[in-house]
């Protein structure tokens, strides 16, 4: 087994995206003082793909209003985020950056690069606004995400970022208990 890259800090790094009609530059200075989902998927013009990218988008308005920035990113480059872009009418609903990395560099910085295949697995990280990677989850490419769970647990870290002291135990959602871990709550959850 590796080693968890929980709160490590996100590596340097530069790549080209498909964003807004555009080919933009997008870099770790774009995220920084934010925070920020990485969301790796295998392939374009795949099967699951577009079920979790269309997902994600009915879910970015939120994000946007948690002040969250998504990036998707596969190993494709940004022509064929442009092309898949122009040919699905569930990708045509993405706003977010659908960032390229045709050499696996991004992937392989985020533990989810599959050598032999020139793939990735679905991977999702929360950043931090520090620059830290607060989540980290891994599926198996033939197991499909569910975006309304990850909201909750962005909640859930932003809330236990802003509240020192307090932690959020299963099934939180805004606005229920949170626990304050002390000598008086061993042993009475």
């Amino acid at each position: 087994m590796s080693q968890t890259i929980i709160n490590s800090q996100v590596p340097e790094f530069s790549a080209q995206a498909y964003h807004n009609n555009d080919f933009v530059t997008v870099s770790n200075k774009d995220i920084e003082n934010k925070w920020a989902v990485f969301f790796f998927y295998p392939a374009d013009f795949t099967f699951v793909c577009p079920t979790e990218l269309g997902d994600m988008a009915d879910k970015y308005e939120q994000l946007k209003s948690m002040d969250v920035e998504v990036y998707s990113v596969s190993t494709d480059t940004h022509f064929v985020h442009k092309a898949w872009h122009d040919a699905s009418d569930t990708i045509k609903k993405i706003d977010f950056p659908m960032v390229a990395d045709p050499t696996g560099s991004l992937s392989k910085s985020f533990g989810v690069y599959i050598e032999e295949e020139g793939l990735s697995y679905r991977g999702t990280f929360l950043v931090s606004p520090e620059g830290k990677i607060k989540i980290a989850e891994t599926h198996d490419n033939g197991i499909g995400r569910n975006a309304d769970e990850l909201v909750r647990k962005i909640q859930a870290a932003q809330f236990v970022a802003e509240h020192d002291g307090e932690v959020c135990p299963a099934k939180w959602t805004p606005g229920a208990e949170t626990l304050k871990p002390g000598l008086d709550l061993i042993g009475k959850i």
